[in-house]
């Protein structure tokens, strides 16, 4: 650790590759908002949402998913973006700058998180999700069989990336992320599960990867040097045959090349979704995990083990999200050079201020309510069911849970932490389906 003179505080500026400063060391990291309108534009919601979170101190806030293709959604209530080469302006930009000053009203930056769903999108959004191959998604049956990308329709989506990003700067957004993680559609290629190409798209890590560093190299084209460009990548699929984190440790030496300012270490699919803290069927989960020292075990954050080998060989700043509750792992994390940045998600959707109280020193610990959302303890109900149904109910209800906390501030209310589990995973069912209603009206 470093020497207490030059201890590294939350609120400490931090200056990107690209010489933008942060204001500090905190982000309110990605997390899908679902409060778009039926023809999938930014609504009001997300200006009073963003302003509660810039007003909460943050140095960064990234969006949730922002769709390049409005065919084909993470969920229906995302805000979609894909304008053809020849348009202007897209339908809703007075929306996306509304957006854009709400969520950069305290001086902070706000960068749009840029992502296509690929073969992760339900039933209820499309019928035909698309993927590097034609390998499904086997979940409870809620996704159909995705059709493998023609190459042309590959090279229209790079380009889709770097037009999105344009859009988002002209907004007035500070800064964009490519989302290749969680087994979207850009981390699908990377694996060799679900990417099973022989084309100059699949086989070699190389050619798996080439999708990602070129939709990286538009979207730096598309904004310029000086604009903050980050990538979101995990560390690992945690997954038999998947992207592990020896091929992640290469991916990012490539990404060293590509003048990115931020590289967000995360981890995990729809599969197995270590992102949430959780493992899922236990067919597909990695026999063998990397050793894990006993203060590493100690620690919060899922993703800190992998964060300092990706270390070692990344040129640059690293942000890591996932587990992060206390002060003092915060600053442990940060002090340890283990990471830049430190991301917060789903604190903020109950305490939106939890940034500033951690950096004034008014408390020392984010607010935590992972403990009670569950339906048991242990056993047969509880989160580590052997029942994947059962163990879904447990992962999705607390995600629902969070959700509602999302809409209620971005309502303008404050938010409502005695909701049960089971009320909000039927209440979040509810209106997925009826929003994917109205969404596929509205496009009639």
């Amino acid at each position: 650790m470093n020497n207490e003179m030059n201890t590294i505080e939350l609120n400490q500026p931090f200056t990107l590759p690209c010489g933008v400063v942060l204001p500090n060391r905190l982000c309110k990291a990605a997390m899908t908002e679902g409060v778009a309108n039926a023809k999938l534009q930014a609504t009001q919601r997300h200006a009073t949402l963003y302003k509660r979170w810039a007003e909460g101190g943050a140095g960064i806030l990234i969006t949730g998913n922002v769709l390049i293709d409005r065919n084909i959604l993470e969920r229906p209530g995302n805000v979609s973006i894909d304008p053809a080469p020849e348009q202007g302006e897209p339908q809703g930009m007075d929306a996306l700058r509304a957006w854009a000053k709400a969520g950069t009203s305290n001086g902070n930056q706000l960068w749009m998180q840029i992502s296509h769903a690929g073969r992760q999108s339900p039933r209820y959004v499309t019928t035909q999700p698309v993927g590097p191959s034609a390998v499904q998604l086997e979940l409870l049956g809620n996704y159909a069989a995705p059709r493998a990308l023609r190459e042309d329709e590959i090279l229209d989506l790079i380009q889709r990336f770097a037009r999105v990003a344009r859009i988002a700067k002209d907004a007035g957004f500070t800064g964009v992320q490519v989302h290749g993680a969680h087994g979207y559609l850009l981390s699908s290629f990377l694996s060799p599960v679900t990417n099973q190409r022989t084309d100059q798209w699949g086989g070699s890590l190389e050619n798996r990867a080439r999708f990602l560093l070129e939709a990286v190299r538009a979207v730096r084209k598309a904004v310029g040097a000086n604009f903050p460009v980050a990538v979101k990548l995990n560390s690992d699929d945690f997954r038999k045959g998947g992207f592990s984190n020896e091929e992640c440790l290469q991916v990012v030496k490539w990404l060293n090349d590509e003048k990115i300012d931020l590289l967000e270490i995360s981890g995990g699919t729809y599969e197995q979704p270590r992102l949430l803290g959780h493992t899922g069927a236990t067919d597909s989960v990695k026999d063998e995990q990397p050793a894990v020292r006993e203060s590493t075990k100690k620690r919060e954050a899922y993703f800190l083990n992998y964060a300092k080998a990706i270390r070692e060989v990344a040129t640059m700043p690293l942000m890591v999200t996932g587990g992060f509750r206390s002060r003092e792992a915060m600053q442990e994390a940060l002090n340890d050079g283990v990471c830049d940045v430190i991301g917060l998600g789903r604190p903020l959707c109950t305490h939106p201020d939890t940034p500033k109280q951690l950096m004034n020193g008014k408390i020392d610990r984010a607010a935590s309510f992972e403990h009670m959302l569950k339906l048991a303890d242990k056993g047969i109900f509880s989160p580590v069911s052997p029942v994947l149904p059962l163990k879904l109910i447990n992962v999705l209800g607390a995600q629902a849970w969070y959700y509602q906390q999302i809409f209620r501030l971005a309502d303008g209310l404050e938010a409502k932490p005695s909701m049960s589990l089971i009320g909000s995973f039927f209440k979040y069912l509810f209106n997925e389906w009826t929003t994917a209603f109205k969404v596929k009206r509205s496009s009639r």
